[in-house]
């Protein structure tokens, strides 16, 4: 039998489990759609950075409590409930405060060198969508959708949005979407490539867990390395990455697990992962 294991996240407003090596980090405002906070946003930066160090988990799974998986930034405290430290800060004082926070959030995630998902029960807009853009794989319920979300309180986006979003789906659409901030059902964020899969409301859970269980089971180091090529194939040109690739491939003919894998293909059975 399966043991969650509770990890201490300081807040309420984020809650963090590790079952069969699948961190299970949850957005837990579900009366504001979980939006993001000064509580719960630091909250999840450490929980970011905690689970990708931590050698007990082979994958993150992110997701939103309630019916939303997170409806970005907090609007009302765009207005007059501003915090006043930031209100008097220099601008170059508020670029640099957001650089950093976007570093240890988005920046952290999509340097997380093991599988990341995002499950998204319901909306992920503005910041939220960021999120779950920088994830690995995105799996959708079939009422949840998106939106960029900037255009309606008249910002043009941050958290990495345009990058994240242009290497998804393309320049024409990343601009339809940047400039209309139209809400995208999960059909056709599946159809524009935005998520990987589509699946019913009630088994969004399950399916993204069981799908984040399958990876966690598999070869740590490979999982590592497969991410580096992946990320140097929009970096670099075609000879670059592919020398690469055969680095790191060479690499891992001498691991236990590649070993491990050749046996249980011989066997005909489940390899067994060590890590190693």
């Amino acid at each position: 039998m399966t043991t969650d294991i509770k990890i201490d996240t300081g807040t309420d407003e984020l809650l963090c489990v590790i079952r069969d090596r699948v961190a299970i980090i949850t957005l837990n405002r579900p009366e504001v759609r979980n939006a993001m906070s000064d509580t719960l946003t630091p909250a999840l930066r450490t929980m970011i950075r905690t689970c990708g160090e931590n050698p007990e988990v082979g994958v993150l799974l992110i997701t939103g409590a309630g019916t939303a998986f997170c409806a970005g930034g907090n609007v009302k405290g765009m207005g007059a409930n501003r915090d006043q430290k930031k209100l008097d800060m220099s601008y170059e004082e508020k670029v640099a405060d957001l650089q950093e926070r976007q570093r240890l959030l988005t920046g952290a995630l999509t340097s997380v060198r093991k599988p990341t998902i995002a499950a998204l029960p319901g909306p992920a807009v503005g910041a939220g969508l960021a999120l779950a853009m920088a994830c690995d794989i995105r799996i959708a319920a079939q009422s949840a959708f998106v939106s960029t979300g900037y255009l309606r309180v008249a910002l043009s986006g941050d958290y990495g949005i345009a990058w994240l979003l242009t290497r998804l789906v393309g320049t024409a659409r990343a601009r339809e979407l940047m400039f209309t901030a139209e809400k995208v059902d999960a059909a056709r964020c599946e159809q524009i490539g935005l998520v990987n899969r589509v699946v019913p409301d009630e088994t969004l859970q399950e399916q993204a867990f069981a799908l984040a269980k399958s990876m966690a089971e598999g070869p740590t180091l490979a999982l590592r390395y497969m991410k580096d090529n992946l990320d140097e194939a929009l970096l670099f040109d075609f000879g670059t990455a592919r020398d690469h690739e055969a680095e790191r491939l060479i690499r891992l003919t001498t691991t236990a697990d590649h070993k491990e894998a050749v046996q249980a293909f011989i066997e005909k059975r489940k390899p067994v992962f060590r890590g190693g």
